[in-house]
């Protein structure tokens, strides 16, 4: 079997992840919005979780919503697992600094992995979710964030149009993300059963295009294309992308617009206990008959 490809700098990631470690919060909104949908969906999931870990950690979003909400009681042992260890750094309890390419648990040995927006960032997000789903026990529980392909699209196309002016052409300069329509069926390519997938789309208002640069980086969310384009970002590329970026998408009030898709996925390892579809053919009434209406047969030919 061939290898993904390579589509990022997993290394350079880390980089990034760790130079943004101490002013991560101050642009935790996304993390924190997803980290607490995370939640509200396990309140809703009566049951415990003995082990659980969360995958791309960061700064405790997880932890801290957790701890806020009525699902705390039910999840016991929770280890925070990040690429990058200074995230980590400064709290108690359990933590691991892995990547989340090559998970080090063992066959069904958790009950719940939950991730909030950092496994877009994997080569072979499929992969990801293979090696997670057989770490869980049969009917554990995924809860995953990713962002999604509407994600930014205010400052890819004032980047290209920027390129195009200035340079006569435009190339790669941010991360690809997963497709909404495709969001379940990369759960069940992963093997799990009864995949949910939601789309919650996000705008945020900046005053400047620059501030959401800004936000970026402190996020650690800026290119690691391991195919990044040749040539760097220069003063004069920023002045004309911030100009079409604010001509283009700003509101009266002179703000620009930034959007942000979060895809939350939500799947369960597979158990006979699960709730099966039934074989074709096997149904016992007509839909007809529970319509009120009268079947009329397709000709044949």
């Amino acid at each position: 079997m061939s290898a993904p490809p390579r589509l990022f700098d997993r290394d350079l990631h880390r980089k990034r992840l760790t130079r943004a470690a101490a002013d991560f919060d101050d642009a935790g909104f996304l993390k924190a919005r997803a980290a607490n949908d995370v939640v509200s969906r396990l309140e809703a999931i009566l049951r415990d979780f003995p082990l659980a870990v969360d995958l791309g950690a960061r700064t405790g979003a997880f932890r801290e919503a957790l701890a806020a909400s009525d699902a705390a009681p039910r999840v016991g042992a929770l280890i925070e697992a990040d690429l990058s260890e200074a995230m980590l750094a400064g709290r108690r309890g359990l933590r691991v600094a892995l990547d989340e390419e090559r998970l080090p648990f063992a066959p069904e040995s958790l009950d719940l992995v939950v991730s909030s927006l950092s496994l877009h960032w994997t080569n072979d997000v499929v992969g990801a979710l293979i090696q997670i789903r057989r770490a869980l026990k049969p009917d554990g529980l995924f809860i995953g964030a990713f962002l999604g392909g509407a994600t930014l699209t205010e400052l890819r196309q004032s980047l290209v149009a920027a390129e195009i002016d200035l340079l006569g052409g435009a190339g790669s300069r941010v991360s690809p993300f997963a497709d909404a329509l495709d969001a379940a069926g990369l759960l069940q390519r992963a093997g799990f059963a009864l995949p949910v997938a939601d789309v919650d789309r996000v705008t945020v208002r900046y005053s400047h295009p620059l501030r959401l640069l800004a936000d970026l980086r402190q996020m650690g969310e800026t290119n690691v294309l391991a195919d990044r384009h040749p040539r760097p970002l220069t003063r004069a590329l920023i002045a004309r992308t911030c100009e079409i970026y604010a001509e283009r998408f700003s509101g009266p009030d002179g703000k620009v617009d930034a959007t942000f898709e979060i895809l939350t996925l939500t799947g369960w390892a597979p158990h006979a206990s699960q709730q099966q579809p039934l074989k074709p053919g096997s149904a016992k009434a007509r839909l007809a008959d529970a319509l009120g209406t009268v079947e009329h047969k397709l000709p044949k030919g």
